[in-house]
């Protein structure tokens, strides 16, 4: 697991410092949003070439631990 979180970085001139894959201009949420909207691996492989399967395993690695170690205070019903 710690090489696929390697995959995910953060750097404060691409994308305003929101965690990115591999350098590139795609964000980590971007693909949880479209793992989020039902849309398969498969289809988002093929949406973007240059990304590889263990990107999207990262992401999903990365909001696993950002959610174990966070305790989010979030009222659901504002947004």
């Amino acid at each position: 697991m710690e090489n696929l979180i390697k995959r995910i970085t953060i750097d404060s001139n691409i994308c305003n410092g929101k965690p990115i894959i591999r350098g590139m201009r795609i964000t980590v949420s971007t693909i949880l949003e479209y793992l989020a909207a039902g849309e398969s691996v498969e289809n988002i492989l093929s949406s973007y070439p240059i990304l590889e399967p263990e990107d999207i395993k990262a992401c999903l690695e990365y909001a696993k631990r950002v959610t174990d170690k966070s305790i989010i205070s979030y009222d659901l019903k504002a947004s």
